[in-house]
């Protein structure tokens, strides 16, 4: 058995790329020894496999598919004891540090639905699909609910802001929570204490957090406005209300929590004496010129009954072609400039990318486990390889692969993620074995074990 075991470890260690022990090495200190060794195959197979991403994809990637001991690689996701929030930390640490150096942080917030089926699957429910649902019709898909927590941030290759996810939170459904007989947590529950928690890692940088209109809550407000500037949409028939008078000297009872009653944005929108301005905005909705809007805006008391109020800088904008329909944005810092707040918000629109991509080339939904723990790993890695992937990416050694795929029929400017893990890739393939000198620089030798895990990966290949 003694044998058998050193074998295997002798067979994984000549299969892993020596870059990829390098690269980890952030994220030696949170685990044991056996369990680091096994997890940088899990990384590297992740990486190089061109389809699903299961525990098996990855060790018949790496040349591991005879080994004996499968079953100690699912143990690092099923039961080895590992701290998920830490790992966050870090590669939140390590994404600020790379990209955002200084300024504001800009951080998003938005929700995703990871189809899954099975009776196992005890956390999945019953959500509305946003990708195949639209404002007329709507569509509803079986899985699991994340939150995904992403810094909006710019990377050295593009001229846009990259959303990469540091931390990943389930969400389980209210089924779930009720068969477990668990107090049932709402989406912004978790939301707020994710931005918490973002604030208490990075507590000397000034956080700017960015969301959806289904992040639009007066509580969830109220809970993060002293600790984040917060940025989301506002409903055009919100209510919208002037600060509170002062409290007359003697009045007893209650202060007044809001004054008198503002006109709703939808009216401000109709009314013909609205005096709008023009701002020239890059990348709305995708556009790659600048996109010339009209705006105005002003600052209120948000409010509603049960609710505590909401001093905000209200921006409604509209497209002066007729193409978009008018949107109304809101921010709880009142001294920063619209124009400031909506480029801050234009960014979290790369999350969408950010969740296609995954998708697509790291192959979220196709992994197969069906532990809870399990379950609550896997996704979050994979989405936490999506950052990994663009921080090597800047690396040195890899930086120079990092070029845009181009051919005779199709060009693109800037590379994208398919980039991105392209370069990764050529520099895990690149063993020390094709490194050597050769008299013909036409001919190549490569190790037959490489040759055998080339063509296998290439034959199978979805």
């Amino acid at each position: 058995m003694t044998q058998h075991r050193s074998s295997s470890l002798s067979a994984a260690a000549k299969a892993l790329p020596p870059i990829v022990a390098a690269l980890m090495q952030p994220f030696r200190e949170f685990f044991t020894a056996p369990v680091w060794s096994h997890l940088l195959i899990l990384i590297a197979g992740m990486v190089l496999s061109p389809g699903k991403r299961t525990v098996s994809a990855a060790l018949r990637v790496m040349g591991l598919g005879a080994t004996k001991d499968f079953a100690r690689y699912h143990y690092v996701l099923n039961h080895a004891r590992w701290s998920s929030r830490a790992v966050a930390r870090k590669l939140l640490a390590m994404i600020v540090r790379n990209f955002a150096p200084a300024g504001p942080v800009v951080i998003g917030l938005d929700d995703t639905i990871e189809r899954r089926w099975g009776p196992k699957i005890s956390a999945r429910g019953i959500y509305r699909d946003p990708v195949r649902s639209s404002h007329g019709y709507f569509v509803k898909t079986s899985g699991l609910r994340w939150l995904a927590v992403m810094a909006m941030v710019p990377v050295p290759w593009t001229r846009r802001r990259w959303g990469l996810p540091f931390l990943t939170i389930l969400a389980p459904s209210e089924r779930h929570d009720v068969a477990h007989r668990h107090r049932h947590k709402k989406l912004t529950d978790f939301a707020r204490q994710a931005i918490l928690q973002v604030r208490r890692w990075l507590p000397k940088r000034k956080i700017v957090v960015v969301a959806d209109c289904s992040f639009a809550s007066l509580d969830l407000i109220g809970a993060v406005r002293r600790y984040v500037c917060f940025i989301t949409r506002l409903r055009l028939d919100a209510s919208l209300f002037e600060p509170a008078p002062p409290r007359p000297r003697g009045q007893r009872g209650r202060p007044a929590k809001k004054g008198c009653r503002l006109p709703k944005l939808a009216d401000v929108l109709k009314d013909e004496k609205t005096r709008w301005t023009k701002l020239a905005m890059p990348h709305w909705y995708g556009d790659d010129a600048r996109c010339i809007l009209e705006i105005v805006t002003g600052t209120a008391v948000w409010y509603h009954a049960g609710s505590p109020p909401a001093p905000i800088r209200w921006v409604l904008v509209r497209d002066p072609t007729g193409v978009r329909d008018a949107q109304a944005f809101l921010c709880t810092d009142l001294t920063i400039a619209p124009a400031t707040f909506l480029c801050w918000f234009v960014s979290r629109w790369s999350m969408e990318t950010t969740f296609q991509e995954s998708r697509e080339h790291l192959g979220v939904e196709t992994q197969r486990q069906w532990s809870d723990t399990a379950i609550a790993r896997t996704t979050p890695a994979l989405f936490g390889l999506f950052s990994l992937l663009t921080l090597w990416a800047a690396d040195p050694k890899i930086t120079p692969n990092l070029r845009p795929r181009t051919a005779a029929w199709y060009h693109k400017n800037e590379p994208t993620f398919s980039d991105v893990i392209a370069a990764v890739r050529r520099r895990f393939w690149l063993t020390p074995n094709l490194s050597m000198s050769r008299q013909n620089p036409d001919s190549l030798e490569i190790p037959i074990e490489l040759w055998n895990r080339l063509t296998e990966t290439l034959c199978f290949a979805a």
